[in-house]
């Protein structure tokens, strides 16, 4: 098999690890907060992927990676390409402190 080239941007990536040390490193550096890629805005796959974890451990929903995004001026109103936005996601995860944090921001 051949190496798999990686889809995601490096804030996307810093999301997909749950690193936020990382994602806060490359927004303070001049990374779109705003930037989608694969169809998804930074915050909506920040959404996404703490609900998604924490599902599959069986933890509470955290919103740290959100919080950065925020921080940093990502808008909670930008839908990507896929036609969902970061309120959308966290609807459907039904993800109550995602959504009041957004709310924040609308």
């Amino acid at each position: 098999m051949g190496d798999v080239k990686n889809l995601w941007s490096p804030a996307h990536q810093a999301v997909e690890d749950g690193d936020a040390a990382e994602l806060a490193r490359l927004l303070d550096s001049g990374a779109d907060p705003n930037e989608v890629c694969c169809g998804m805005t930074l915050l909506a796959h920040a959404v996404d992927y703490e609900a998604d974890v924490a599902i599959q451990a069986g933890q509470e929903m955290e919103v740290t990676l959100i919080a950065v995004l925020l921080a940093y001026g990502a808008s909670p109103r930008i839908v990507g390409d896929a036609g969902k936005g970061p309120m959308d996601l966290a609807n459907e995860y039904q993800h109550a402190t995602a959504e009041r944090l957004l709310q924040r921001f609308m």
